[in-house]
């Protein structure tokens, strides 16, 4: 059975709050001395410029998308720290969750989704989810990737716990998960 037009709201608006979960939960365990540390390659991002990254990236959708959300503050890559960075992507994240629910609902005060100012507009709905949700998952397993590539690996508990998506839900305030039953014989 399909969920109501509202349900189906909350529920991706809910996706995103668990994305924000993950990011929140490698920075929790992330060794301070890999934030700053240098990858190899050049033009490669620091962890802290990565997640930074993402935040400011963020911001620019809110910003372009629906100008009448006031904007947070901007990270700077060189200087943020992971503490400061974890409450920057929190606010962003509400933000952003705040911006779904109002693209996506019929009342909509946020006409078009505007990745960037290169990109052409495009209708809000579940592909602007996909795309925000991708581009976060991207950086982050760069983030992950980097941290191991540089010898600070992560707890085995961070990367299962990035696929617990059950618990991710309860602790980003979803309620509980409609499971179906197994139909196969």
């Amino acid at each position: 059975m399909p969920l109501p037009p509202s349900a189906f709201v909350q529920e991706m608006v809910q996706a995103f709050a668990v994305n924000d979960r993950m990011n929140q939960a490698l920075l929790k365990q992330l060794d301070p001395l890999a934030w700053r540390a240098n990858p190899a390659g050049r033009g490669t991002r620091t962890i802290a410029a990565i997640f930074a990254h993402v935040h400011n990236i963020r911001c620019k959708w809110i910003r372009l998308s629906a100008p009448h959300i006031k904007v947070p503050v901007r990270l700077d890559r060189q200087r943020c720290t992971q503490k400061q960075t974890a409450t920057a992507l929190a606010k962003s994240a509400a933000l952003c969750c705040q911006l779904l629910e109002e693209a996506l609902t019929p009342q909509s005060r946020v006409p078009r989704f505007v990745r960037d100012g290169w990109a052409r507009p495009w209708h809000p709905g579940p592909a602007m989810l996909a795309y925000m949700i991708t581009h976060e998952a991207h950086h982050r397993g760069q983030a992950c990737m980097i941290a191991h590539q540089l010898g600070f690996r992560l707890p085995v508990a961070v990367g299962a716990g990035m696929w617990n998506w059950e618990r991710l839900w309860k602790e980003s305030g979803g309620g509980a998960l409609a499971s179906v039953p197994n139909t196969r014989s």
